[in-house]
């Protein structure tokens, strides 16, 4: 989903580097793999072609943080079951 971001921080020797993925239009969404000793960043469209890709070294990445974009959408809501909750379930 537009906003969905991946923060990548590898280490570049003397110092960190932190790289941004960032799902820049409307129905693109951010999705990481882990390969054979490669950490794949990629922009993905809903039809799940592939927009961009940023691939590092597993062994140089210190951090992967995924930050997802908080989603309104009532179904997601915890406790959303249409009926209420009881503290007793006999009563």
């Amino acid at each position: 989903m537009k906003g969905d971001r991946v923060e990548i921080v590898v280490d570049a020797g003397d110092t960190t580097r932190t790289y941004e993925v960032v799902a820049s239009r409307a129905g693109r969404r951010v999705e990481t793999a882990v390969r054979r000793g490669v950490v794949e960043v990629s922009e993905v469209t809903r039809t799940g072609a592939v927009v961009r890709t940023a691939r590092f070294m597993a062994n140089r990445v210190l951090a992967l943080v995924e930050q997802p974009v908080p989603r309104e959408d009532g179904s997601e809501k915890q406790g959303q079951t249409g009926r209420p909750l009881r503290e007793d379930p006999e009563t």
